[in-house]
């Protein structure tokens, strides 16, 4: 496809379909079908036979279910045929992406190239149009017209180049049409770690501290001390045993002596949960008509019973030593793989599994009432919002009410006149004089309302400074509460995830760098592991410096590295 012209990626996809589906020369190990017996079968290529009469024969293997190979048989090629191809549409299409630098006419990498053995050289009808330049391929009329452009722009005074804006002329860069490429898109953080490059804004990113690796175990068993302490320390109720620190356990794992206290009891108390459970050890601990109690003399034997039933090579070596009374003498990895073990079928017993069972419904309820209070919370806020939206309403509809009668005194006049006239109707009769008296009270009264209207004014005054004062008090009333209800809730929340993690059922990784490595926090102990991606290397931070240049070392624009997982964790 080195310097095709296909116009689209259909088109050079189909011709990639059509040559690969007419694929002649059959590979060891395609899959494909053969003829055989009027019968088209599944099989495999095993080897090309060359006849030397021109014709290739290739032995295959007919394959059954499971692609099991029932039989070998010799075909020719006209008897192979593929039924379907053996690249998709998708894989070609991502191929083509990866292998190219430009389209129409497409151009592979050099070196790509180069290691294939494909020519780099334009054929005879590109070399009118295209140029190649620094190993890229230069269109000689866009190249042509841009000189021409910096020519102009030159001769006019600008800086030498002749740049122009797509808001300004609605077309896009030439440059970036010559080479074909789309503008620029604005990255979306984060994303991958490797992908991240450093910016102008970006904070000053400091060396990644190298931990501290002075651990007293070989490096290969820090996983296994590590497990076996946490599901010690996690369960130490159940089992009956007093938590101890990682420090502790690591130095009694690479002590000598046979009767450490820490170590007896830790055996013995996970060899009660076994015996507790009536399972395969407690059958054969009833076999051998031992008794269930354990004490200082006779455990290494409940432990030698343990070896027996589980039947590992690499441990029931260490049978002997134990025998003799000489378990401290064991290597730290035989220690450590003996309570590993011990952990692993402890954590099938039905006493283990029901208290992990308590513990998944206490965190579910825990669950339901955090939802449940974010949703009363929710609730009394709507009704608030709508109680002030209601009470809002109705205050802009009797200020209109207000505004239309009451306030209006020439409205107060007319009602007085309308009096006036109904009195006349019905006291027609009645002399004028009557008539005069009652004009001159209706004079007097008006005066004296007019002599009240200031003290009535004054009144007003008053009032609405009280209300705004009350406003004010009930405003100030309401932050309070407010600062009191958000300070609440904060150390509801607070409650919450502390209860959430006493009842935690297993230990997760705090999330992960750019490299892969894993970073472990256990509650009992304050340091920072740090688990290499392989997991053969480990190491720990505890200083505050260290965890601060931790912290600094990170890039919040990696998925990864990002605050929401790895930094994020730490933090909390």
């Amino acid at each position: 496809m080195q310097f095709k012209r296909f116009n689209s990626y259909p088109m050079i996809l189909w011709h990639l379909h059509c040559e690969l589906y007419n694929l002649k020369d059959l590979f060891v190990g395609a899959e494909l079908y053969g003829k055989k017996d009027d019968g088209l079968y599944p099989c495999r290529v095993l080897k090309i036979v060359e006849n030397g009469v021109g014709k290739t024969q290739y032995e295959v293997a007919l394959l059954g279910e499971n692609k099991k190979i029932t039989e070998n048989a010799i075909l020719h090629g006209e008897d192979l045929v593929w039924k379907k191809t053996p690249f998709n549409r998708k894989i070609l299409k991502s191929f083509i992406r990866e292998s190219t630098c430009r389209s129409i006419p497409w151009v592979l990498h050099e070196k790509l190239a180069q290691k294939h053995g494909i020519s780099t050289d334009l054929p005879e009808e590109l070399r009118s149009k295209f140029f190649l330049q620094g190993g890229q391929l230069v269109n000689r009329t866009k190249k042509r017209k841009n000189e021409n452009r910096n020519n102009v722009g030159e001769a006019n005074g600008e800086s030498g180049k002749f740049k122009r804006n797509k808001g300004e002329t609605g077309k896009p860069d030439a440059s970036k049409e010559e080479n074909n490429q789309p503008e620029d898109e604005p990255v979306k953080y984060p994303i991958d770690d490797l992908l991240v490059k450093p910016g102008p804004d970006d904070p000053l990113f400091t060396d990644r501290p190298s931990p501290s690796r002075d651990f007293n175990v070989p490096m290969d068993c820090i996983g296994d001390l590590l497990m076996v302490w946490d599901f010690c320390s996690s369960f130490s109720r159940v089992l009956n045993l007093w938590p101890f620190s990682l420090e502790d356990f690591e130095n009694a794992i690479c002590h000598k002596d046979s009767n450490l206290v820490l170590i007896v009891e830790t055996h013995s108390a996970l060899l009660r949960i076994l015996i507790k459970d009536d399972g395969e050890y407690s059958l054969a601990l009833q076999n051998k008509k031992r008794k269930s109690k354990i004490s200082l003399i006779t455990w290494t034997e409940y432990v030698c019973d343990f070896l027996e039933m589980i039947n590992v090579t690499e441990l029931c070596s260490c049978m002997t030593t134990i025998k003799r009374g000489h378990y401290g003498l064991l290597d730290a990895n035989a220690k450590l793989g003996i309570l590993r073990e011990l952990v692993c079928h402890a954590l099938e017993t039905d006493l283990i599994r029901g208290k992990l069972d308590d513990l998944i419904e206490q965190r579910r309820a825990l669950g339901a009432t955090v939802r449940g209070e974010a949703l009363e919370y929710a609730r009394k806020k709507r009704e608030e919002k709508e109680q002030l939206k209601g009470e809002s309403n109705g205050l802009v509809v009797k200020e209109n009410s207000m505004e239309s009668t009451g306030s209006n005194p020439h409205m107060a006049e007319n009602g007085e006149e309308n009096g006036d006239m109904m009195e006349e109707v019905i006291s027609s009769r009645q002399s004028n004089a009557f008539v005069n008296r009652k004009q001159l009270n209706g004079q007097s009264k008006k005066g004296e309302k007019q002599k009240l209207d200031p003290k009535v004014e004054a009144e007003n005054i008053t009032n609405s400074n009280e209300k705004e004062e009350q406003k004010q008090l009930t405003g100030e009333k309401k932050e309070d509460q407010e600062k009191k209800s958000k300070e609440k809730r904060e150390q509801r929340k607070e409650y919450f995830k502390r209860e959430m993690e006493k009842r935690s059922i297993r230990t997760n990784p705090l999330g992960k760098d750019r490299d892969y490595n894993r970073y472990w926090w256990f509650r009992r102990d304050g340091r920072i592991f740090v688990e290499s991606s392989d997991s053969k290397q480990w190491g720990y931070y505890c200083a505050k410096e260290e965890v601060d240049a931790l912290m600094s070392s990170l890039n919040p624009k990696g998925e990864r590295e990002s605050s929401s997982t790895t930094a994020g964790k730490i933090l909390s």
